[in-house]
């Protein structure tokens, strides 16, 4: 098992969210490793937990969701237990987090057009009241972790 993320580990999990495609000849001749060791070192993160998998990145836009938006919740009194039941059930949601301070959840969401926000919308407001901010570009996307030097 990892006790610590070591130089190489870091290394490599900065590769892999660059790339998460990339055979592991690459990766080994960008870190001087082999490939069967580059792939032991992935498999001891994925197995320890550091690494949770590899995902594809979507273009919401080009599948068709021209807005994005960042909507919070305040869940009104004993609505908060049924909303987190529901909402994993709403398409719309990219992310959502349960957060500290005067809201309770906030949400990443995809939407179609206007129209779509509007009826979004209508389905959070029986358990909250919401807050809407579009997201005019992105600045910052799954940026890589970096390491931290103590």
């Amino acid at each position: 098992m990892i006790d610590k993320i070591d130089d190489l580990n870091w290394h490599i999990l900065t590769l892999l969210q660059q790339n998460s495609r990339q055979s592991l000849v690459e990766i080994g001749k960008k870190v001087g490793l082999t490939s069967p060791a580059v792939a032991e070192r992935i498999k001891k993160m994925e197995d320890t937990g550091i690494l949770e998998g590899f995902k594809a990145k979507v273009s919401y836009s080009k599948a068709g969701y021209q807005l994005k938006a960042i909507i919070t919740l305040r869940a009104f009194m004993g609505k908060l237990k049924p909303f987190l039941e529901m909402v994993p059930k709403l398409s719309e949601v990219v992310n959502c987090y349960r957060i500290t301070g005067d809201e309770n959840i906030v949400m990443e969401v995809v939407l179609k057009d206007q129209k779509h926000l509007e009826q979004f919308i209508d389905q959070l407001i029986r358990y909250g009241e919401t807050r809407t901010h579009i997201i005019l570009s992105d600045v910052i996307s799954q940026a890589p972790i970096k390491r931290r030097r103590d």
